[in-house]
């Protein structure tokens, strides 16, 4: 198997699974524990804090460890809000569906939502926040880089504009971590969501960084865990090995990310060599590894299962919206055509990917094409 959607999630480095390995079995203790055993799996947990902490240009003690982006993402938006009634939230249109659906179920509870539109490259427009109601807006919730197009967002300027009025900024980061220099104490942002296994880490882990102005209510009660911010008995095993390939990932990210700029730019220009090819966010600052692209007249979800046959693994959008026939809501908010949309897939690349691996999909789609006869 060619495997090309490492957005959706990537493998885990052998380097840590060895990290993990004695906390799954041998060091069992409860980090709340004041004994040896307990004591022993608190400073593993401590020390994968730094480790992330480092990666994340972050403070350890700002580093709070949650079951994966998607309860970091909900622990921002709706512990802040939980904290901060009345006030109004801004959220781009092409954020992950952790937080969009979150952002949706605080409308419900009349939260005030407001939509950040996106240009056609899929970069959020700074211009439409500062036009926004200042006395009542108190967050505005943009991702480092969309998961879908690879798209860079403007972030730096956001936080510009909100700093100037008191606007506290939470930014998904889930994509850009280990692929992007990320630094959180100097950007300015005061919460970053973030994920394990996306980094070549285990699933089921992720963290919010929070600078100590962003004080939030927690969404679990229970023990003072994690600053009091996450009661239950920490994943050890899990942090472990999170800890593990953020230490990976800052190691090797400045490589990687060369690695993977290079097989986009082969994979880019013999897309270019097909017929009607269209690539999304092409003319925006992207992530290294990633391309989504359409072809007219295909339909995206074919495609990938043409492909999967081939044993080439791709994906027609987000993880997390997989199995809906509806186009993707990037796509859309950056005012594709419907037709086009249903006919995107995303390539996304990982540091064990090769150039013959990019050859073969390139063969395969193309000989995919002309067996059904679009594109010319």
């Amino acid at each position: 198997m060619i495997y090309l959607d490492h957005n959706a999630t990537t493998p885990l480095d052998e380097r840590v699974v060895e990290a993990m390995l004695p906390f799954l079995h041998r060091f069992y203790g409860n980090p709340s524990s004041l004994y040896r055993w307990g004591r022993l799996t608190r400073d593993a947990v401590e020390q994968a804090r730094v480790q992330v902490s480092a990666l994340a240009g972050a403070h350890p003690s700002q580093v709070i460890f949650t079951s994966g982006g998607t309860e970091a993402n909900n622990l921002a938006l709706k512990g802040w809000c939980d904290n901060n009634p009345g006030k109004a939230i801004a959220v781009s249109a092409i954020e992950h569906a952790s937080v969009r659906e979150t952002a949706q179920a605080l409308s419900r509870k009349s939260v005030p939502v407001h939509w950040l539109p996106v240009d056609a490259d899929g970069v959020v427009q700074v211009d439409a926040l500062a036009e926004l109601p200042r006395n009542t807006l108190g967050l505005v919730s943009c991702m480092f880089a969309n998961n879908e197009t690879g798209v860079i967002q403007p972030l730096s300027k956001l936080v510009e504009i909100a700093a100037r009025e008191g606007i506290a900024c939470h930014t998904d980061a889930v994509q850009a971590v280990g692929r992007l220099p990320l630094r959180f104490n100097d950007s300015g942002v005061g919460m970053m969501s973030l994920s394990g296994h996306k980094v070549y880490g285990p699933k089921g882990v992720g963290a919010l960084i929070v600078d100590q102005a962003s004080i939030l209510a927690p969404l679990l009660n229970g023990g003072d865990q994690e600053y009091g911010l996450r009661g239950g008995t920490e994943n050890v095993a899990g942090i472990v090995g999170f800890g593990k390939a953020a230490e990976l990932a800052l190691a090797e990210r400045e490589s990687s990310a060369d690695q993977l700029a290079a097989l986009r730019e082969r994979l880019e220009a013999g897309l270019a060599r097909l017929p009607g090819v269209i690539i999304f966010g092409r003319d925006a600052e992207r992530l290294p590894n990633t391309v989504q692209m359409t072809i007219p007249g295909m339909d995206g979800e074919m495609l990938v299962m043409a492909l999967d046959r081939e044993k080439i693994a791709v994906s027609s959008g987000s993880a997390c919206a997989s199995g809906g026939s509806e186009p993707s809501h990037v796509l859309l908010a950056m005012d594709v055509e419907e037709a086009l949309a249903k006919g995107a897939i995303r390539i996304s690349l990982g540091k064990d990917n090769t150039e013959q691996d990019v050859e073969r999909f390139l063969s395969v789609l193309a000989g995919v094409v002309s067996a059904f006869g679009v594109g010319g």
